[in-house]
This record gives C-alpha cells, sequence and structure tokens, in this order.
C-alpha cells in the first residue's frame, strides 16, 4: 500500500501546484444545488394553514402546505433572549427523523414572551416586544417579515424559493406508474363522489395530515437524475434516503453590504453570485486553494452579517450538511456615477440584497440576529455557540512550523538558531513525519527516541511545543490506537455496515466515529500522559486532515451514504472537524486534572469551533496574493466568533522571495494566529536563513509582537467575556462610514490599533483610510499624529509597517523582550497613552497567571487606564478579584500631549513623589521615567 500511495501522491502533488477543480463539484454537478437552483422565484407553493395556528407564551406553531403534492411542514417561531428570533420549519410528519445539529448550541435558548397582535384570513401579526418589532405572517403564499416601526428589517421567502423535499419511499418503477395511475383514477372518482355529498370534502382531505407522506403522480414524473443516486467522477452516493434537500430565501431591505459565511478564498464584502456558482459550505482538503473564487475550503460556518448605516443583523442558517448559499442585489454592477444618477433622477429604488441558503439534508432552523449594532449581533451569535476560547498567553508568541523537522538533532539546532540570532519564540512545531509510520500518539523509534529528553530542553528554556494528531487512523493489527478503536466499534461504518476505509498519509486508514459521545471521551483519554508515551505538560496538538481528508474519497472527502449511528455522513459533514478538535480540547484539559488552558489548532471548523482553540487559513501558497487574501480570511472568521486566525507566514507551497517573507512576517506579526509553516518539498526558511539585513527586519517585527502581547492578552480576554472579535473590520467600530464598509486591506485589532500591511511587491507606499472625523491616529513607530476621516498616503521602506494607535487610548507593551512569552512574564509595562483633546483616554490592563483555569476563580486583575484633564490613573475593574503579580510601571509614554511643569504620583497608601519626565516638543511627546508603582495597584498621576 505504502509504495501506491507515495506513487499516488507523487502524481497529485507534482507540476503546476494548483487546484485541480475537476476533484470538486460545481453546483451544476452537486445534484440537489441543481435541482433547487432551478427553481423561479415567485411561484411558491406553500401557504399557511392559518385555523392550525397554536400560540403559547414562548412558541407559535403552524403549518403549511404544499399546494402541489399537499404534504405538510411545521412552523415554529420563537422569540429569544437578546433580541433574536428563531425558526425552524420541519415535515409535520416525516417517515423517520430528520437531523437536527446537536452540541453547538451552548444551551437552550432562553425565550421571551410572544403575543398576538391582529389576526385575519391573510395572515397574523405578532409582537417582538421591544422598539415596535413584530413579526408579520402572510399566509396565501407563506411569507415571513420582521418589521420594526415601519422598517422592514428582514423577510423570508419573499422571493417565494422555500423547498422542502419530504422523505418518501423508494418505489419500483414500473409497478408505481400502475399502481399509482389507478390509485389517481380511484381517487379522482371518490373526490367527484364525495364532493357532490359534502362540497367541503376536498379541503378536509387537504387538512388531513394522514394524506402528507403521499406521493402524487404529478410529482413522480418530476424524479431527476440524483435523487435516488448519484455519481461523481468514479464515485458512486446511494442515497437511501432519496432527495431531501432545503432551501429558504431571506430579504434585507436597505442593504448592500454581506458578510461572513466562512471558508472562502475571497473579499470581505462577499460578491453577488448570479453569474457564476453559489458560496459553498462543505468542508473538503483544497489542494493549494485558488483566490476569489466561492469554492469550499476547510472549514464551515453558516453565518452572514449584513450591515448599513442604520443597522447590523445576522443570519445564522443551523444545518451541518452541504450548503450553497446564493446572493444576489438590485444594486450590483451598478458603478458609482450609476448610482449618482439615480440620485439625480430620484430614483426611488431601495438597496437590497437577496440570500438563498440551499442545503442538501436535515431542516430549517435558523436564528435571525436583530442587532442593532454590529457589537449586539456579535453578542447574539456568542449567546448561542459561546466565545472564543482564552487560550495560554505563550500561544499569541510566535510558532515555528515546517513539514517536518528531522528528528531531535534537528528541533535542538532551530531552538539554538532562535537563540544565537536572539529572535524570541514560544512554541515549535512537528508535523507527520515525527511519527512511527503515520501512527498518530506515536514517536519515530530512530528520529525522535526520546521524546522527553527533547521536551525537557524547551522546557528549561520555558519554550513548548505541538505535535500533529490527525484522525485517520492506520489499519494496522500491530498498532494500539486502530487496535482499540476496531475492538470498540468507534470507526465510521461504511454502508453496508463494515468499518469505513479510505486513503491518507498512512496509505489505508479507517476514521474514529467523532460524533459518537463515549468515542470522543476515549480519544481525549488518550492524551493522558500515561496513554500518550513521550507527553508533557508543554506539549499541545494540532488537529489537521480533519474535514476529513480521503485521499481517495469523492471530493477528496468521505462519501456521503457513510453511516454514524442513525445519520449518515451526508447529514453531518461539517461537524466532523468540530468534534476533533472538541474531544482534543478536552483530553488536554483532562490530561492536567482541568488545571491548565488547552491549545488545539485545527484546519476544519464549524459554528461553535471557537470554543476549542485556534484555526488558520490552510495551504495557502508564497504568492503576494496569498498573503493579501490572509487579511479578508481572518477577517470574515473574526465576524462569526473564530478569533485565533492566522496564515501560514511566508506560504505553505512553492518559495517565497525574501521581500515576501519579510512583509508576510510584518503582516503575521499583527494578526492573531503567528506562526510560519513550509512544505516538505520547500527549502529550509528559519528566520536567519536570507542574510543579516533580512534577519534583523524580521526579528525587528516578532520583537514588536513580543512587546504588545499584554494588549494581545487582554484582546483575548475580552473577546472570550463578550465575543467580539479581536482582529476587526474598520466598519465594526465606525458603522455609520460607508467608505469602511468594502475595506480590507486594513483592519483593526481591538478598537485602538490600526494595521494596514505592505502586500505589493516592490512597495513604496501605501494609501490608508484613517476612519473617523473626530479621531486622531498616531503613527507607532514616529509618534507622527494623522487627523481621522482621511486616506493617508503612506512612503514605505523595507522595514516599515504602518500602524496606528487611536487618539484617546491606552495600550500596556513590555518593552523588555526576552526569549519567550513566559520569560517576560514578571517584566515591567510601558504605558502608550494618546491622547484626543475631545474624549477622555481609555485602555485595561488584565493580567492573571498565563495559563491555568484559575481565571475563572477570580484569581486576576483587570484595571482600567484612563488620561482626563491631566489626571493618569488605574481603577480596580474587578474589585472582587485576587491576584498580585510583581510587574509594574516603568515608564508611561503620552502622545499628544504639552510639558508640564511638574509630575507627581500619588499611590493608594498616600504617599507622593515626584516623577522625571522628558518632553520632545517637536513630536508632543512626555515620557515619564520609572513611576514605580505596582501593576495591580490603585495609583494616580498628575501633570501640572
Amino acid at each position: 500500500m505504502a509504495p501506491v500511495l507515495v506513487l499516488w501522491l507523487a502524481v497529485c502533488l507534482a507540476g503546476t501546484w494548483a487546484v485541480d477543480r475537476g476533484n470538486f463539484k460545481t453546483c451544476d454537478q452537486s445534484a440537489f444545488c441543481k435541482r433547487q437552483r432551478a427553481l423561479k422565484p415567485g411561484e411558491s407553493p406553500y401557504r399557511a394553514l392559518l385555523e392550525t395556528m397554536e400560540l403559547t407564551n414562548t412558541r407559535l406553531t403552524l403549518q403549511l402546505i404544499n399546494d402541489n403534492n399537499k404534504v405538510r411542514l411545521l412552523l415554529e417561531l420563537y422569540r429569544l433572549q437578546g433580541n433574536i428570533t428563531r425558526v425552524k420549519i420541519n415535515e409535520l410528519k416525516p417517515l423517520k427523523p430528520r437531523y437536527e445539529v446537536p452540541d453547538v448550541l451552548i444551551r437552550e435558548p432562553p425565550t421571551e414572551p410572544l403575543s398576538l397582535l391582529s389576526q385575519d384570513e391573510n395572515g397574523v401579526v405578532l409582537s417582538l416586544g421591544a422598539e415596535s418589532q413584530r413579526v408579520i405572517i402572510s399566509a396565501r403564499p407563506f411569507r415571513l417579515d420582521i418589521m420594526e416601526g415601519r422598517d422592514v428589517l428582514m423577510s423570508l421567502n419573499s422571493r417565494g424559493l422555500l423547498t422542502f423535499e419530504h422523505l418518501r419511499m423508494r418505489k419500483d418503477t414500473f409497478s408505481y406508474k400502475v399502481t399509482s395511475t389507478v390509485a389517481s383514477v380511484w381517487d379522482n372518482v371518490k373526490r367527484v363522489f364525495s364532493s357532490q355529498a359534502d362540497p367541503d370534502a376536498e379541503k378536509k382531505e387537504e387538512a388531513d395530515p394522514a394524506n402528507q407522506a403521499e406521493t402524487t403522480k404529478e410529482e413522480e414524473e418530476k424524479v431527476e437524475d440524483g435523487m435516488w443516486e448519484e455519481t461523481f467522477k468514479s464515485h458512486s452516493d446511494s442515497k437511501p434516503n432519496g432527495p431531501s434537500a432545503i432551501s429558504l430565501d431571506f430579504s434585507l431591505p436597505g442593504v448592500e453590504h454581506v458578510y461572513g459565511i466562512p471558508e472562502h478564498a475571497d473579499t470581505l464584502r462577499l460578491k453577488t453570485t448570479e453569474n457564476g456558482d453559489p458560496y459553498r459550505l462543505y468542508n473538503l482538503d483544497v489542494f493549494q486553494y485558488e483566490l476569489y473564487n466561492p469554492m469550499a475550503l476547510y472549514g464551515a460556518v453558516p453565518v452572514m452579517l449584513a450591515h448599513n448605516t442604520q443597522r447590523t443583523t445576522g443570519i445564522f442558517w443551523f444545518n451541518a450538511a452541504e450548503t450553497w448559499v446564493d446572493i444576489s442585489s438590485n444594486t450590483a454592477g451598478k458603478t458609482v456615477f450609476g448610482k449618482m444618477l439615480d440620485y439625480v433622477q430620484g430614483s426611488s429604488e431601495t438597496p437590497q440584497t437577496d440570500v438563498r441558503w440551499i442545503s442538501e439534508s436535515g431542516i430549517i432552523d435558523v436564528f435571525l440576529m436583530l442587532g442593532p449594532t454590529p457589537k449586539d449581533v456579535f453578542s447574539q451569535y456568542a449567546s448561542l455557540t459561546g466565545t472564543q476560547s482564552f487560550p495560554p498567553l505563550a500561544s499569541l508568541g510566535y510558532h515555528q512550523c515546517r513539514w517536518n523537522y528531522n528528528d531531535q538533532e534537528d528541533v535542538r539546532s532551530v531552538d539554538a538558531g532562535f537563540d544565537e540570532h536572539d529572535i524570541p519564540y514560544d512554541f515549535i512545531w512537528l508535523d507527520i513525519e515525527h511519527t512511527d509510520g503515520k501512527r498518530y500518539f506515536t514517536w519515530d523509534p530512530h528520529k525522535f527516541a526520546t521524546p522527553k529528553d527533547m521536551l525537557q530542553g524547551l522546557q528549561d528554556k520555558k519554550r513548548k511545543l505541538v505535535a500533529i494528531v490527525d484522525p485517520h487512523i492506520k489499519v494496522d493489527s500491530n498498532y494500539k490506537i486502530h487496535n482499540e478503536i476496531r475492538s470498540r466499534g468507534f470507526y465510521v461504518k461504511n454502508k453496508d455496515g463494515g468499518d469505513y476505509e479510505g486513503w491518507c498519509w498512512p496509505g489505508s486508514a479507517s476514521y474514529p466515529d467523532f460524533f459518537r459521545a463515549d468515542m470522543r471521551a476515549w480519544w481525549a483519554s488518550m492524551f493522558a500522559y500515561d496513554q500518550y508515551e513521550g507527553s508533557m505538560e508543554n506539549m499541545y496538538t494540532w488537529n489537521d486532515m480533519n474535514e476529513p481528508s480521503v485521499f481517495n474519497g469523492p471530493e477528496v472527502t468521505m462519501h456521503k451514504d457513510a453511516v454514524h449511528g442513525a445519520w449518515e455522513h451526508r447529514d453531518v459533514h461539517n461537524l466532523y472537524g468540530l468534534y476533533v478538535q472538541m474531544a482534543t480540547s478536552e483530553g488536554l484539559i483532562q490530561r492536567s486534572g482541568g488545571v491548565e488552558r488547552p491549545f488545539v489548532l485545527t484546519r476544519a471548523f464549524f459554528a461553535g469551533s471557537q470554543r476549542y482553540g485556534a484555526v488558520w487559513t490552510g495551504d495557502n501558497a508564497a504568492e503576494w496574493d496569498h498573503l493579501k487574501i490572509s487579511i479578508p480570511m481572518c477577517l470574515s472568521m473574526g465576524l462569526v466568533g473564530l478569533s485565533f486566525c492566522g496564515a501560514d507566514i511566508g506560504g505553505f507551497f512553492k518559495s517565497p522571495s525574501t521581500e515576501l517573507l519579510v512583509r508576510w512576517y510584518q503582516a503575521g506579526a499583527y494578526q492573531p494566529f503567528f506562526r510560519a509553516h513550509a512544505h516538505l518539498d520547500t527549502p529550509r526558511r528559519e528566520p536567519w536563513l536570507f542574510g543579516p539585513e533580512n534577519t534583523a527586519l524580521i526579528r525587528e517585527v516578532v520583537r514588536q509582537r513580543y512587546t504588545l502581547l499584554p494588549y494581545w492578552y487582554q484582546q483575548f480576554y475580552h473577546a472570550h467575556r463578550t465575543g467580539e472579535p479581536i482582529m476587526r473590520p474598520l466598519w465594526v467600530e465606525y458603522p455609520q462610514d460607508p467608505a469602511t464598509f468594502a475595506v480590507d486591506d486594513e483592519y483593526l485589532i481591538g478598537r485602538d490599533l490600526l494595521v494596514h500591511p505592505v502586500t505589493e511587491e516592490g512597495a513604496r507606499g501605501v494609501t490608508a483610510y484613517l476612519p473617523g472625523k473626530d479621531e486622531v491616529w498616531f503613527d507607532v513607530h514616529t509618534f507622527q499624529k494623522h487627523n481621522g476621516a482621511q486616506n493617508l498616503y503612506i512612503p514605505v521602506t523595507m522595514s516599515s509597517i504602518p500602524v496606528f494607535q487611536r487618539g484617546g487610548s491606552i495600550i500596556p507593551r513590555k518593552l523588555r523582550v526576552r526569549r519567550s512569552s513566559t520569560c517576560m512574564e514578571h517584566d515591567p509595562y510601558t504605558l502608550f497613552v494618546a491622547l484626543n483633546p475631545q474624549r477622555t483616554a481609555e485602555g485595561e490592563i488584565y493580567i492573571d497567571d498565563g495559563h491555568t483555569f484559575n481565571y475563572e476563580k477570580k484569581e486576576f486583575i483587570h484595571r482600567r487606564l484612563s488620561f482626563a484633564n491631566n489626571l493618569l490613573s488605574s481603577v480596580n475593574l474587578a474589585p472582587d478579584a485576587q491576584f498580585t503579580t510583581r510587574s509594574w510601571i516603568e515608564r508611561v509614554v503620552i502622545l499628544g500631549a504639552s510639558k508640564p511643569s511638574k509630575v507627581t504620583l500619588k499611590t493608594t497608601d498616600g504617599q507622593v513623589s515626584q516623577v522625571e519626565f522628558d518632553f520632545d516638543a517637536s513630536m508632543s511627546v512626555l515620557t515619564l521615567r520609572k513611576p514605580g508603582m505596582n501593576a495591580g495597584a490603585d495609583w494616580t498621576v498628575m501633570l501640572q
């Protein structure tokens, strides 16, 4: 098997280093997508049966009927806490249960009362409580509108594209046609006679739910290819349950900008799809993906945000099956001149974006997050699926990785190289070659014979290691992990009931069924120190290939008719990676007795994956466009909760020029997850291998990252508490500024740092948009002050990365950079205070032990820093928390200041002392030297 696999991989990886699009379906090649997309708007067969409505204090239920086939659906509507409306649609009486996604919501969402405002034969009006919000359900055809005052916020089925393919029995073609024809004739006879006796007979028959499983002759004649069996390339999908697709359209009046639904290598603002494929959500291992197209990639989060100057809303399509998303707009394609002409001519057309979701199976379960602000939507989504996990502080440092570091001596040499060249780092990584023949949870007995010695060597320098553990398990009777999983019956099954097998890195492999709670518990137990031989507390985990990747499977993934207990893989596919990371994360927590925070990187993800660790943008390439696309890709992930995002520095495939490598380090140092990674066949690219000048440039930007770790850590704590993204688009903070709505070549870190990486080859300058008409922005390198609401041209050299601090903010840094973040734990802080005369300058400082869950026991320091009326103060934001720090404030740098005559420090014990200072009149920068107060204490500094 191994030689065959090597030959197969050589064929796949040779030559063009580009995606083979023929390996992946288009909508036309996906039978359910093609079938649904062929439906025309405005011909909805669904109507609401208002007489079936039932309203309790927390829920409305209502039956819908498809007038073409008389199949009934059950609509459920809930008003949830926090300005969220939930809409569920399922078959009223399905032949068998349809899949509903478990384990993603952090709890059953709490409801709030619904009340009926009015009802007639055309529809009902319900109150959603505050702000005059109401739901209008129209009967014929069925339509649901959410309004606030006179404004329509969102409409469902306004274009009539609701579809629900009901489950049905597959019948022999010939006998079924004869039987159905006879039955149809007999039914017509009965209908004629009964209607003569009872004029309401037809309505009664229509209202009888028992009729809903019947399939009409007209429907039978519409059976299309791919409904009961589908073939793609050499792969056959048996589809034992037949057609089961669902779709629903949403109209967003007043909206021209929509975002989200990662993962796609595309712009931040989603494009219209009328002239091409819809955006696809189906976790796939895509070899060197193409840019600026809607192809599916490694992860899928079915959440879309819509934004205009008045409001932000969100749609969470809660479905784990293959999903396609169509987007259309009545302003798409109009030039700026065309829009101006509309305005001059008094055009009354309101901008509108229409979105249609199409999924292969499951039910319609959608959460409508009604904002109204961007941060409200983040909070609403976090209330459903949770927030970003709070990572160990060290994981925010620099990570050095490649496929593969060869042996223990190679690891030792690379580790020593960082010290020799004075470049800090925290983690070194081992890819698949560290194992014994791609058997995960093992070590190569020759190259990594004494892994604990290697780990102890890193531990002595306060550094750590990440080892890969993939979810494909080598089929080998001499491999303990395989034998355990097989004996317990924990593997995914094929359609015939045997263990599913496919090809991956080890050759023939089987795949643990992570949808089983007992399987996940067993997997977690394998990370215990007495189970995972050679592991130590400074070793963490990387889950790759967890889409899952199956080299010889359809679209390089698992067959859809593989079986997870009662469910087909088609129902659950996009959840597989989430469950792998969930079980791994739990294993790392359990091994420490629940004390230590885990770090787990995953390639595949779904809604809720933010609770379990970090993500990255997958197998990118050493090309300038891949550097550029890393920004909108991570911004899109942050909008849907996945804040811990980064891209492989330098590109995974190919070899970067030294200019590209340096620019990528400069960009990556200002993204949440900061890791360099490279393919097995690329030349080595440790930071010191490109000459002294480039080594110095890389060293400088890595050190910049380490000085800002206090700010990064504070941002992660805030994201963990609120669900707000760390790396965020400008429009999140400036929601009424249309100039920010499509910007995706710059971004904010939290509220207070604006970053515009240099992503053009040979760039001599960049133009950055500085938002906010009342803002001022300070260049963090030169301290030069710039006004907001302008496009600023910035000359750049190879040492430049344009970064600005917002006036009115205070950012803590640690300027004593050491070999790793842990070595800096007790070092002093420098506070950078950027002034804006129109507002108080504010910031925060957060300190805990950096690695345990003790912060949940109120063992932390959280303080508010503020500067107003020449007073700089520190106030406790968590008086019930208890923690002490040895760190102190060694310097305060105030930007935009005036020269004081003296500076005094007052501490809580009443002591008053003079503080030395320097003032640079040319730049209006005041530096207070060695004020000396403890970082966790109350104090006030007065400028006189």
